[in-house]
């Protein structure tokens, strides 16, 4: 196992209506119609040539107000504490997160996204286009999320995670 530190530089950051974790959703799901604006840094505008032909994308970010982690959590969406891998918790030895968000329009290096269940002032670490071929996957099951899914767009976060 290698000890090596790995750095990631932000590439812009996400406006939001959320200014506190407890009033934000805690899926992408939850936020329908919610808009969000995304500022890229001005060097990384090239980076987005083509990407409006795209209806959704996938924001990976930094969970910024995050500063440690728990290997056995109890998720938003169930009473009973489950290793963090199998959650979506943002408290993880690595606090990335990631949204899959609507794609409105881009003008320069700003990008308006519906659907944006993250704080304001995320960072956001990389874009990647959503594409169905690629990502949808059959057979799927969701272990212990079966029956639970349609919660995720009700369920606000709270202070556990903060």
């Amino acid at each position: 196992m290698s000890d090596e530190t790995i750095i990631y530089t932000p590439i812009g950051i996400i406006s939001t209506p959320y200014q506190r974790i407890e009033d934000m959703p805690i899926q992408p799901s939850g936020a329908s119609k919610v808009r969000g604006k995304l500022v890229l840094n001005p060097e990384f505008t090239a980076g987005i040539a083509d990407l409006d032909g795209f209806s959704h994308v996938y924001l990976i970010y930094h969970f910024h107000q995050v500063h440690d982690y728990e290997m056995i959590v109890t998720p938003f969406l169930d009473k009973k504490p489950h290793g963090v891998f199998a959650t979506r918790a943002p408290k993880r030895p690595n606090p990335i997160g990631l949204s899959i968000v609507k794609l409105i329009s881009i003008k320069e290096n700003v990008l308006i996204l519906d659907n944006v269940d993250m704080l304001d002032g995320t960072p956001i670490l990389d874009i990647k286009p959503y594409v169905p071929a690629f990502d949808q996957q059959k057979d799927v099951r969701v272990g212990w999320l079966t029956g639970r899914d349609d919660d995720a767009k009700t369920k606000r976060s709270d202070e556990r995670f903060a």
